[in-house]
């Protein structure tokens, strides 16, 4: 593939672009030039004796690449590819469409240009336009978030990238002194955080699976929390409960006496041999009892789904849907697969179930409706089903402010624990600000063995 261009641009972007969107012009020669005439910037491209053309107002002083945005979804045109998302992939599409309205242009303008620039259906830029009227109402710069990573589980699921070992495996061996390390690292993050005077508005633990602690570490660590950092501006404490193979109702209410006010219980699916052939154990009679302790007991409840499941039909797929009828939850998160290189589905080359995205989606917006839920974050992922995108909804008043903040990248994060980044934000620009990573190992005995020279970094991080 060569990709000849009169106008400076990422060939490595081009490419990648090319692999996931069109993958019948991987190794064909790109074309793309640019002109200007008054206002305005066109882009002509030409692939595979294909040519198509963008026009759009010349707003290279404020939109940055504008001309590699336009040759993308020209490459689309000349193939006469109808995504629903365009050519948005691998980006926060909230966050850059939030940026530009804060540049000053209006939401219809906005609109017109994901729809010209992007070729973005209006029913995807009118979700973008309601997830970001319900952030504004949450977004505070000015506090902090905290998360926490546990990086162990029951079983791998094939399907995951994250930070995860399983408990009975080799490096299981590690947990105990993982939790110890951890302990000590609560510590030191507080005596930061007190000197440093940050505050913290919400606290996630997750992982991994944060139930495959015991109740007695549960309580070790949670009373560490409560000890070492100031939790007086917290407004949301949540804890990733979500396998039904490794909660109890010892550790709800553990979890409840120590301020959790959120758990999730994820299913993933409701179609039990999926869930065995993506080695995730699920007993449907404890989850069941499980979600009767969570709404005994009192918590504001997320449920997860994953659509495009490996040999999941679009029937499969409603069947879940309907089922979550039945229980009563503040908070769905939809995930559309993505195949990541760090899950095992990504190196066993599985291939995607199809998805017939407008029964499906039908069949999304009649459940939220009855449950009176509101998408309240959003975002893309590469690698996932075309027309996908993962979504939180929530009925009004139960919306995570960690997800949300995590998604727009508007808060400082303090990561603690396996695989946890911590992100420091500073101002770049007006409209951009700049974002720095320090990442905790994710294997224990690694994060064992470094946690306290990452944690002399992390207090040169953020100073």
């Amino acid at each position: 593939m060569s990709i000849v261009t009169n106008f400076p641009l990422s060939v490595k972007s081009v490419e990648e672009f090319v692999r996931i969107l069109l993958p019948e012009g991987v190794g064909k020669d790109i074309k793309g030039e640019v002109s200007y005439s008054e206002d305005k910037i066109l882009v002509k491209v030409e692939i595979d004796g294909r040519e198509a053309f963008i026009e759009e107002e010349n707003l290279e002083k404020v939109i940055e690449d504008q001309a590699l945005i336009m040759l993308k979804g020209g490459l689309l045109k000349a193939y006469k590819k109808n995504y629903p998302w365009g050519s948005l992939i691998g980006v926060r599409p909230t966050k850059m469409t939030r940026r530009l309205i804060q540049m000053g242009f209006t939401k219809d303008r906005v609109s017109k240009l994901l729809n010209n620039m992007y070729l973005a259906t209006l029913e995807k830029i009118d979700l973008l336009m309601r997830v970001i009227e319900t952030e504004e109402k949450l977004l505070n710069k000015k506090a902090m978030n905290m998360y926490i990573g546990i990086p162990f589980c029951p079983s791998k699921c094939r399907y995951c990238s994250f930070a995860s070992y399983e408990i009975n495996s080799s490096l299981g061996r590690f947990y105990a002194k993982f939790v110890e390390t951890l302990l000590e690292e609560i510590q030191l993050v507080g005596q930061l955080s007190k000197e440093k005077g940050f505050k913290y508005e919400s606290l996630y633990i997750g992982g991994g699976t944060p139930s495959t602690l015991t109740a007695e570490d549960t309580i070790r660590v949670l009373e560490a929390v409560h000890k070492h950092i100031d939790l007086s501006n917290l407004k949301e404490f949540t804890f990733e409960a979500g396998r039904e193979d490794a909660i109890t109702r010892e550790k709800l209410e553990i979890l409840k006496k120590y301020g959790v006010d959120r758990v999730s219980l994820n299913p993933q699916t409701f179609k039990e041999s999926t869930l065995k052939a993506l080695n995730r154990t699920f007993n449907r009679e404890h989850f069941d009892e499980v979600y009767r302790d969570i709404k005994e007991i009192g918590f504001i409840l997320n449920m997860d789904i994953i659509l495009g499941l490996p040999d999941e039909s679009v029937d499969d797929i409603l069947n879940t849907l309907e089922e979550l009828k039945k229980y009563d939850i503040e908070n769905l998160t939809v995930h559309a697969l993505a195949k990541k290189k760090g899950s095992i589905l990504y190196r066993d080359d599985f291939e995607e179930s199809e998805v017939e995205r407008k029964i499906v989606e039908g069949a999304i917006t009649k459940l939220i409706t009855e449950k009176g839920m509101q998408p309240y974050y959003m975002y893309r992922q590469k690698n996932s089903l075309d027309w996908g995108e993962n979504v939180g909804y929530s009925i009004p008043g139960a919306e995570s402010r960690f997800n949300i903040e995590m998604i727009e990248e508007n808060q400082q994060t303090m990561g603690l624990g396996g695989g946890a980044i911590s992100k420091s934000i500073h101002k770049d620009t007006e409209y951009n600000d700049q974002i720095e990573r320090l990442v905790n190992p994710k294997d224990p005995a690694l994060y064992i063995a470094e946690m306290k020279l990452r944690h002399n970094k992390k207090i040169e991080f953020f100073s």
